[in-house]
């Protein structure tokens, strides 16, 4: 019996990990499509779970900070073979977008980024892509005059005071002005689900991702170690992402250009080089963790970046059930998705746009790739190639 228990154990393991390798390769255009993707795979094909189960996973991700799309995927292989199961998910899903991005900074080590004119071209994909995010982030989490107010406080507190620690501040702000704001939001009829993770278990990986969050700077300053200050930077990113992988940009915009330690040209080069993979957007972190300290800070600069998406969804599975039905935690969250779309724009205007936008022809170009994003709803990766195309040939018109 034993035997075929441990049998069993390893056929599941390795199936998450052949289905989950197979969806990070092919998985284009970001969370929302990543959650249909795994509704049909895991869903409607394999049936590991019912319609319920996977709307109620999906809610919690929302729920939380940090890469929806990676949270339910960690949460599919978590219900299907436990832990183990969970991070052979994780793997499986963010590997092939790490190692291109990681190729990608390497090979990118040996041109001039400042002077290449494909490199502009990624920077003008950019605009285009955080343009598009912000539409649809903006139409859905500021629908009415409160939550637009909140966004715009939170666009001029971050335009104004441009430090990592105001966006912190800005969120924890934002998070006690939809608590007040919103703590008579409208009760939905309550629902209970099921998970297979002990209250144990999570207790400890709650009390691991604070710790971490709150440890890890002072770790830095006694120790002064680059490594400890990279996964510090990346960790506690990775922990304040409310709203989708985009919102990770200015939080890593706001560790690494200013400090010195990476060129605007070559943070935004890498971003809109993340659009042309599969896969999570969390992983330009590998991009930019290569570009720092070759292969094994990608590698690191990934761990750090997705651990505490690790840590919260397996820390809140068994109290989702008491977080959802609690109106004024829904109010604080509110809050805190308006206040994104306001941190966004501020991204948006800069570094993106006064870094790329140079010239009018700059600004025809981002047009005709946010036509191409949002209108003719094109693949994500043709409009990488067609923007780094344009940006080799504008120069020798």
């Amino acid at each position: 019996m034993g035997q075929n228990n441990s049998n069993n154990r390893l056929k599941n393991l390795l199936e998450i990990l052949i289905i989950s390798t197979r969806l990070g390769l092919t998985s284009f255009g970001g969370p929302t499509a990543h959650l249909g993707y795994f509704h049909e795979e895991y869903v409607r094909r394999r049936k590991w779970m019912d319609e319920k189960s996977y709307a109620d996973l999906v809610a919690l991700a929302q729920f939380l900070p940090g890469p929806a799309s990676s949270q339910v995927g960690i949460g599919i292989g978590v219900m299907r073979a436990g832990v183990l199961g969970g991070i052979i998910s994780f793997i499986g899903f963010t590997l092939p977008s790490v190692i291109a991005l990681i190729i990608f900074a390497l090979l990118l080590s040996s041109f001039d980024v400042g002077d290449a004119g494909w490199i502009h071209g990624l920077k003008i994909v950019a605009v285009a892509v955080v343009a598009q995010a912000i539409l649809g982030m903006a139409n859905k989490l500021t629908p009415d005059l409160k939550r637009k107010a909140i966004a715009l406080f939170a666009l001029v507190g971050t335009l104004i005071w441009q430090t990592a620690f105001t966006q912190v501040g800005v969120i924890l702000i934002a998070a006690f002005l939809g608590f007040l704001l919103f703590k008579k939001h409208e009760k939905s009829a309550e629902a209970n689900s099921q998970f297979p993770i002990t209250k144990r278990v999570s207790v400890i990986c709650l009390s691991l991702f604070f710790a971490l969050l709150f440890l890890l700077p002072v770790i830095k300053g006694i120790t002064g170690s680059y490594w400890i200050a990279m996964f510090d930077s990346f960790y506690r990113s990775g922990s304040l992402v409310f709203g989708g992988g985009h919102v990770v940009l200015p939080l890593l915009e706001q560790e690494f250009v200013p400090t010195g330690w990476i060129t605007e040209e070559a943070f935004l080069a890498g971003y809109g080089a993340t659009q042309a993979v599969p896969g999570p957007l969390f992983t330009f972190a590998a991009y930019l963790g290569a570009v720092l300290k070759g292969w094994q800070g990608g590698l690191i600069a990934t761990a750090a970046v997705f651990l505490p998406a690790f840590l919260l969804i397996l820390g809140a599975l068994p109290f989702w059930d008491s977080l959802r039905n609690t109106p004024k935690i829904k109010g604080a969250i509110m809050g805190v998705n308006a206040a994104v779309v306001g941190i966004l724009i501020s991204a948006f205007y800069t570094p993106i746009w006064t870094s790329s936008i140079l010239a009018p022809v700059d600004f025809a170009l981002a047009a005709i790739l946010f036509s191409m994003l949002a209108y003719w709803k094109l693949p994500p990766w043709i409009v990488v190639v067609t923007g780094a195309l344009v940006g080799v040939i504008l120069p020798l018109i």
